[in-house]
């Protein structure tokens, strides 16, 4: 969003979400319009006026509502005083520059308004750039205003307003030198990520990827694990960019605990390739634990979005999954217990809450089990004089039992190869 919106006070949207009986993918309007207004309200200097399902027997081809719903919606933008419409749905450039006209206000569909979400959210200059490439494939389909923004220093896309919102000459020439110019950038960027992600391979320390739906609270739980102050609002897309912290489970083992950009239905193929490299850093994780809003009322269908991505980008593959049913400081009486019950009879499930701490450490718990690594059994001999490495042993928790002699004790002890070579070089 452009800082012209602000002049006048935040500019008014109104959010329609098309419910489309021919849609064999149809959501439930309900769910999918909160989302929808959930979505609008991540920008800011945006004002949601109303928010509207609007029931179509199938959409047309031209204009996508009916001629007479174009009229009723009409009528309703003016009397709202709206400078902005959202489709929380595909449109295709021709519906968009036709509604344009029929309503003389801007339009944004679903994909319009995710991007411009993530250019303002997105924090390190790789995800900066990964935004406004995929901007600019999705600019080049139809009327080219706003790729000025481009030469912009701050987030934002231009969909909404700004310096180049009136240029509709389609110059594509210059698009596909700005793809040119930002695909040789991202190259030395990830080159740059390459090199550290090497470096950080040599930290001994498995990587434990939080993943989920968007406004799951993975932040929450991320910031309750680490003490981090990352962004953590009840806002979609509130995290974009993976932030990577050590942290040390309770049993002693230390881990790269890393947050990562939340997923949401519909999200268009090429937006979600963009941000393969943003989530490079979790492709090779260790463990994934994907983080529900078990609250809500469309946690199965979330569930089964985020699997679909975690699968299509490889996110750890291969590696042990946990669930974690957060929020259940927002689930009540009798359904609380039942989902407490069915956690708990089902491996790798965990009933939480980020905000409280209810069942945070069985699932670090689990967490520990899950990575611990394969122990052998050794017998040490120590003279008496050696406390040192005695008392290390004893510190690391290793030791099952020991036997004294005249001369030196003989240590039974249970303990990982590296903790055997951390031990050697005593």
């Amino acid at each position: 969003m452009d800082t012209d919106a602000t002049d006048k006070g935040p500019m008014r949207a109104l959010v329609l979400h098309p419910d489309i009986r021919s849609d064999r993918a149809r959501r439930d309007p309900g769910p999918a319009l909160e989302e929808a207004v959930a979505l609008a309200a991540a920008l800011p200097d945006l004002e949601v006026a109303e928010a509207l399902v609007v029931g179509l027997p199938k959409a047309q081809p031209g204009l996508l509502f009916g001629k007479g719903k174009i009229e009723e919606l009409k009528q309703r933008i003016e009397a709202l005083e709206v400078g902005l419409v959202l489709v929380d749905g595909p449109v295709t450039p021709v519906q968009q520059r036709n509604l344009e006209k029929e309503w003389g206000v801007k339009l944004l569909d679903r994909t319009g308004l995710i991007l411009e979400i993530f250019a303002d959210r997105a924090a390190t200059r790789e995800g900066v750039l990964q935004v406004e490439l995929a901007a600019l494939s999705y600019q080049r389909t139809r009327l080219v205003r706003a790729w000025t923004h481009l030469e912009r220093q701050r987030g934002g896309l231009g969909f909404v307003g700004g310096p180049g919102e009136t240029q509709i000459e389609a110059d594509r020439r210059a698009i596909d030198e700005a793809v040119t110019r930002i695909r040789r950038q991202l190259a030395r960027v990830v080159k740059t990520r390459a090199l550290h992600r090497k470096a950080r391979k040599k930290v001994p320390y498995p990587i434990v990827a939080l993943v989920g739906y968007t406004n799951a609270g993975k932040s929450t739980l991320f910031n309750h694990l680490t003490g981090a102050e990352v962004m953590a609002k009840d806002m979609l897309f509130a995290t974009l960019d993976p932030t990577m912290r050590a942290v040390a489970l309770p049993d002693g083992t230390e881990i790269i605990l890393s947050d990562t950009v939340g997923f949401i239905s519909d999200l268009p193929t090429q937006l979600v390739a963009a941000f393969r490299a943003t989530l490079e850093e979790v492709l090779d994780a260790d463990l994934i634990v994907h983080v529900r809003d078990i609250s809500h009322p469309e946690t199965e269908e979330q569930a089964g979005d985020v699997m679909t991505i975690v699968r299509d980008l490889g996110v750890g593959e291969g590696a042990p999954l946990l669930e974690v049913w957060n929020k259940m400081d927002r689930v009540e009486g009798e359904r609380a217990d039942a989902l407490r019950a069915m956690a708990a009879r089902r491996d790798g499930v965990f009933a939480v809450s980020a905000l409280t701490g209810e069942g945070v450490a069985g699932m670090l718990a689990a967490i520990a089990e899950t990575l611990s690594p394969p122990r052998h059994l050794s017998e040490v001999s120590l003279s008496h004089e050696d406390g040192r490495r005695r008392a290390w042993l004893f510190e690391q928790g290793v030791v099952e039992g020991e036997v004294a002699g005249e001369d030196e004790t003989v240590l039974r002890v249970l303990w990982t190869d590296r903790q055997e070579q951390a031990f050697r070089k005593l």
